[in-house]
């Protein structure tokens, strides 16, 4: 005989075995009990929550021979449904029979009596791809079908069917599974099946199931094909190439304590065994929002994907706002993995980031004594390997002193002092700046670029950014303010500023000869300095940041030194 899946094995019998739903389970067994019974129902909600499986319960509940409302799955009508060969209860799949002709074969079909049970049943799953021709054709018989008649539709996307045929229903929706009733129905399942288990490796399945009874069922049988008679975590890390929560842990300690080469040797496992990253970003996430949650409240009640202990723990070594920060840097990284082909150099920028933030805490609290992580000879070049990615989810603190002396003057916004206009033949730049009509920087000279940056002239530089918004409204310098707004500050020394830009059209008009004149003038009324200003998309800041942190790792930067862009008459 052959081998039955576990999730069809144990579905549910009667309206009790059903786990979660009981709201639908209470108001159906009601309407049985006082004979309101409708002619149609919808079925909505995620898949594997139990649509299909409370359709053919309630059509046992209308044909069972011991009387409405019962399901004794003794008797021919229960079994015949059970089995699926019942004459009276239809089961269609709307994906494959979608068109106006399978719907008039139904309605041709509805007006016969029934065969064998009290109540025709016409089961329709995933009815909203049934095209609008074929709703149209089923509106009259949905409306007023022979008293023997029942529709039950099914659907996760309930917003694609037609407010017609929505209105002629009544509606049920169905919520995600929650995790005590999958836990409670896998551990019935697990005993009927005489399997060992660990706890543990049970939560670990919950997770992945999200929700759903019967993913959840299905990920069981998959992990029991390669255990055997016992169910144990490691076995399900294995098999969906995921990380414990131990490694997970160990990780966010080595990006707090700042060790960047335990971090990447992390990394690389990962790549190498085929983690599912993304799955990995998720559960980061989880951890820290519990973080975070017991940093506000000290309460371990809240948490759901942290001891108390490792809650507590993790909590000692961090604040509230550095974990804000890293949240801010995965939900970012998150967003990129739905655009990009290849996630793992994208997931390793989110790393390097993360581990900036408690770089940048170590330094500015070990002033005199540094803890410094790169080779001696790029000592001098500490800070600005620290904060060099930074961007605007950290509060800039300006250091006064190092200023340059412009930026202290008052703005137009202060002193009502007229836009300065930078002219065409006060800068002077280097031939690899040059282009055509475009500037253009290439990979190598931006390194040079980063390795002489800043980071107190860009933190006052992202400070003072929100002023931009008062010269949108300016006759001449509007439309480079605006471009600019658009825009966010990525690295900057004293005489060049590089953006990144969120489209590539914007990244051309900002790099275009034309409009340099405008950028600078907008710059030195803001800020008071006189810059070049360069774009870059997102893809190309990824793939620079890349570059600068893997020579880095390999001690390959070149020195730092003053960029060749002059200004005549400074």
């Amino acid at each position: 005989m052959a081998y039955k899946a576990l999730y069809r094995t144990y579905r549910p019998m009667t309206f009790e075995e059903v786990a979660g739903q009981q709201h639908i389970v209470k108001t159906i067994k009601n309407a049985l009990a006082t004979g309101k019974i409708a002619h149609a129902y919808l079925f909505a909600g995620p898949r594997g929550t139990g649509k299909t499986t409370m359709a053919k319960l309630l059509a046992k509940a209308l044909n069972c021979d011991e009387g409405i409302g019962c399901q004794c799955n003794h008797c021919k009508n229960c079994v015949s449904i059970i089995d699926g060969t019942h004459p009276d209860v239809i089961e269609i799949d709307a994906a494959s029979n979608n068109g106006v002709d399978q719907v008039r074969d139904i309605i041709d079909k509805v007006k016969y009596s029934t065969i064998l049970g009290k109540y025709k049943v016409y089961i329709i799953d995933e009815v909203h791809m049934m095209s609008t021709g074929a709703f149209n054709a089923l509106l009259k018989t949905l409306e007023e079908p022979p008293e023997h008649v029942i529709f039950i539709l099914a659907t996760t996307e309930p917003h694609k069917i037609l407010p017609t045929i929505l209105s002629r229903c009544q509606r049920y929706d169905f919520s995600k599974v929650s995790d005590e009733d999958i836990k409670e129905r896998l551990k019935v399942v697990l005993e009927k099946e005489e399997i060992t288990y660990n706890e543990e490796a049970i939560n670990i399945i919950i997770k992945l199931a999200d929700g759903g009874m019967r993913d959840a069922l299905s990920i069981l049988d998959q992990v029991l094909a390669y255990s055997g008679d016992k169910l144990e975590p490691q076995d399900v890390l294995e098999i969906f190439s995921l990380e414990s929560q131990e490694e997970k842990i160990a990780l966010i300690n080595s990006i707090i304590s700042g060790d960047i080469g335990d971090v990447l040797k992390r990394l690389n496992k990962y790549i190498d065994k085929g983690t599912d990253i993304k799955r990995l970003t998720e559960d980061l996430l989880g951890i820290l929002k519990d973080l975070l949650i017991y940093l506000n409240t000290r309460k371990t009640s809240f948490l759901q994907n942290l001891s108390s202990e490792q809650a507590t723990a993790l909590a000692s070594k961090c604040k509230a706002k550095e974990v804000l920060e890293m949240i801010d840097i995965l939900m970012s990284a998150q967003k990129d993995f739905k655009v990009v082909t290849a996630i793992n150099p994208l997931f390793e920028i989110a790393l390097l980031k993360l581990i900036n933030i408690f770089g940048i805490k170590q330094s500015q609290v070990n002033k005199e004594e540094k803890e410094i992580r790169i080779e001696p000879e790029l000592e001098q070049n500490d800070n600005e390997t620290e904060d060099l990615f930074e961007k605007e989810e950290e509060k800039p603190k300006p250091i006064v002193e190092e200023k340059p002396k412009q930026v202290e003057q008052p703005s137009i916004f202060e002193a009502s002092v007229t836009p300065q206009v930078v002219e065409d033949k006060d800068l002077v730049l280097p031939k690899r700046v040059e282009g055509e009509d475009y500037y253009k920087i290439s990979s190598e000279f931006m390194i040079e670029i980063m390795v002489s940056a800043k980071k107190e002239i860009k933190n006052v530089i992202i400070e003072k950014w929100p002023m931009l918004k008062k010269l949108v409204a300016h006759p001449t310098l509007g439309k480079a303010t605006t471009l600019l707004i658009d825009s966010h500050p990525l690295v900057a020394s004293n005489k060049i500023l590089i953006i990144e830009c969120p489209l590539q059209n914007i990244v051309n008009k900002v790099n275009d000869k034309t409009m340099q004149k405008d950028l600078q003038s907008v710059i030195a009324t803001v800020f008071g300095n006189k810059m070049f200003v360069y774009a870059v998309s997102r893809a190309e800041s990824v793939d620079f940041q890349k570059k600068y942190m893997d020579l880095l790792s390999i001690n390959k930067l070149p020195k730092p030194k003053d960029i060749n862009i002059e200004f005549v008459g400074d």
